[in-house]
């Protein structure tokens, strides 16, 4: 017993001794600039320019299949087209492990907040949300973004619908 408890402290020791890869870090600035821009809508080549040619990339929309870089240019623009006021507010950011080995890889994960507006209803909306980035050669090589997007939108299209009743109402009031 005490030969596998030893065995068990010097594991755990091990395992944190090794810590961060050097990259988390320099990855980490990298995803809070993604994020940042995506929010801000200001430069949209900036945006672009954090992936990597060979970009593989998760939509959040059920049934889609991994996209690439034009795509994922495309499906950004998307998104802010058809949001303002975009704000992403992080619960954590958590470091990416290899799922072969549980260690660290230098990847970044994050739970959050997005909050916004639609742009053609002016419907207010917040949801919580997951991101995944995997690095290469210090620019995004691949990840996702996990949310209910349907939901979303279902939930858009319901309270337009409720402003424009309720505006009605106040109408024939009057």
């Amino acid at each position: 017993m005490k030969k596998l408890l030893s065995i068990f402290a010097m594991a755990l020791l091990l395992s944190c001794a090794q810590g961060l890869p050097p990259e988390f870090n320099t990855n980490l600035v990298t995803a809070k600039k993604m994020l940042e821009l995506q929010a801000s809508e200001a430069d949209f080549q900036a945006q672009l320019d954090l992936l990597h040619e060979d970009i593989q990339w998760q939509p959040v929309f059920f049934g889609s299949s991994v996209i690439g870089k034009e795509e994922f240019g495309k499906y950004l623009k998307g998104w802010q087209d058809e949001m303002e006021d975009l704000v992403y507010t992080p619960n954590n950011w958590l470091p990416g492990v290899l799922a072969e080995t549980g260690m660290p890889d230098g990847s970044v994960r994050t739970y959050g907040t997005w909050s916004g507006t639609h742009s053609a209803t002016g419907v207010k909306w917040e949801m919580i949300t997951y991101h995944t980035w995997d690095f290469k050669d210090g620019l995004i090589i691949n990840g996702g973004d996990y949310f209910d997007a349907s939901g979303l939108m279902n939930f858009i299209q319901a309270e337009a619908i409720a402003q424009a009743a309720a505006a009605v109402e106040i109408e024939d009031a009057e």
